[in-house]
């Protein structure tokens, strides 16, 4: 077997991250198990999108039940695909559909978190519209062209669209800036692609253009950038939207009603093939989803369109083609898994510097089931913070052992011995194919 060496400021990462609660930004693939079937339509999804098509899709769970980890998961795949993913938060600042500049802040800040495969950490805009005017001049060169009328060509779908034409005479300007080594026109430019402009009249002196990116403009504005990053030679755009509850929490009536007007848009667009290369994640709890009164549910036209498949319901299955996903619970394997492999990672990916053995493990299982209750299998959060805490103390205080640690629970004679079979550190052991089975 080949030891995965883990180096020191991804384990810090990953580590600091859990145990304070949200997802890391890097290494997901060494903690990452389960959801094989969920994870499988989202790859679907995906390809659909690199091939000119559009997904929309809801991915619903309890608080602390793994939604943002998996949208991270799901994005670092479509940059494997070769996709463009911006991704955000949705706060009170920060909304899909507003008149005081929320939606305005919600795209401003989907821009600063645009990654690509070689920048998956974020603020890769300028990196494409450096690709994609870098792209244009060779083509110009090879062909004995004009630059601009290159640049105009390519771009020539956008200005069909709404706020196309100054879309495209604003990459025309950072070309500009890139000819001329004019760092103020090629910032101006990247400025208003990220919605930073507050004013017509600044963007109209600054860059010539009569409009800017605006909370009215939010949508079209997404579905020129997923056309843009084609012509850059990338394969599509993937939005994720995440805390969607925030919508959920809104006093006003009003408020979410144009919100959700405006997800409904963006279904219909999807699912009716409006949107071309374009995708959209949105993470959110079930009451956000079910609630008749304030939830999605409240707005029958979306009602209708994310309700379950009764068939499906009636056969006890999961229909894993539905616009809302909901998150199944880990099962107790793959919390097993999940503790192995956070494991190694504190171990830095060394198995001579495990802190527990696998008894070990499956002992602190028991004391989640008994001190938490099927609550731990919904929710991992608290599940993976208690575990790294327990390493945490174990590393400082090497007097102390576990057994202590969790009030001498004992391992019950009966218990399969292939749950203390150590498999690959990974997790890609047959555990992982769920050929492990125990009892709490």
């Amino acid at each position: 077997m080949t030891i995965k060496r883990i180096r020191p400021k991804e384990r810090e990462a990953i580590i600091q991250s859990l145990r304070s609660g949200v997802t890391p930004k890097v290494g997901i693939q060494h903690i990452q198990v389960g959801r094989i079937h969920e994870i499988s339509a989202l790859y679907k999804d995906i390809e659909r999108i690199s091939e000119g098509g559009s997904a929309f899709r809801l991915i619903i769970g309890d608080y602390g039940s793994g939604k943002t980890f998996f949208l991270s998961v799901v994005r670092q795949i479509a940059l494997e695909k070769k996709l463009v993913t911006v991704s955000a938060d949705l706060a009170p600042e920060r909304r899909i559909y507003a008149s005081d500049g929320q939606a305005r802040n919600l795209y401003s800040e989907l821009m600063r978190n645009l990654a690509t495969r070689n920048k998956p950490e974020g603020n890769a805009l300028t990196s494409v519209v450096e690709r994609f005017v870098t792209q244009a001049r060779q083509t110009a060169d090879s062909e004995g062209k004009n630059v601009e009328s290159v640049i105009q060509s390519r771009l020539a779908d956008l200005a069909e669209l709404v706020g196309g034409y100054d879309f495209a005479k604003v990459i025309e300007a950072y070309w500009q800036g890139y000819e001329q080594d004019n760092d103020a026109l090629k910032a101006a430019a990247i400025r208003w692609l990220r919605a930073e402009y507050s004013t017509k009249t600044e963007a109209r002196a600054d860059l010539g253009v009569r409009t800017i990116i605006s909370d009215q403009s939010f949508y079209d504005a997404l579905k020129l950038m997923s056309l843009f990053v084609r012509q850059a030679g990338y394969a599509g755009l993937l939005v994720n939207f995440d805390e969607l509850v925030n919508l959920y929490k809104l006093n006003s009536t009003q408020a979410r009603t144009t919100n959700y007007e405006q997800i409904l848009r963006i279904l219909n667009d999807c699912l009716q093939g409006s949107a071309e290369h374009l995708g959209f994640l949105l993470g959110g709890t079930p009451e956000f989803l079910l609630d008749p009164r304030r939830g999605l549910y409240s707005y029958e036209a979306l009602q209708s369109r994310l309700a379950g498949n009764s068939f499906a319901e009636q056969a006890g299955v999961v229909d894993y083609s539905s616009p809302a996903l909901h998150l199944a619970s880990l099962t107790p394997e793959e919390l097993y898994i999940l503790l192995k492999n956070l494991r190694h990672v504190f171990a830095g990916g060394d198995p001579e510097k495990h802190l527990v053995d696998d008894k070990a493990l499956v002992a602190f299982l028991r004391h989640c089931s008994k001190t938490i209750g099927e609550a731990y299998f919904r929710t991992p959060r608290n599940t993976i913070k208690a575990f790294l805490d327990l390493l945490a103390v174990l590393e400082q205080n090497e007097h102390l052992e576990w057994q202590n640690l969790l009030g001498n629970l004992q391992l019950e004679p009966d218990l399969p011995s292939g749950m203390l079979e150590s498999g690959g550190e990974d997790g890609s052991a047959d555990e992982a194919d769920g050929l492990v089975s125990f009892k709490l």
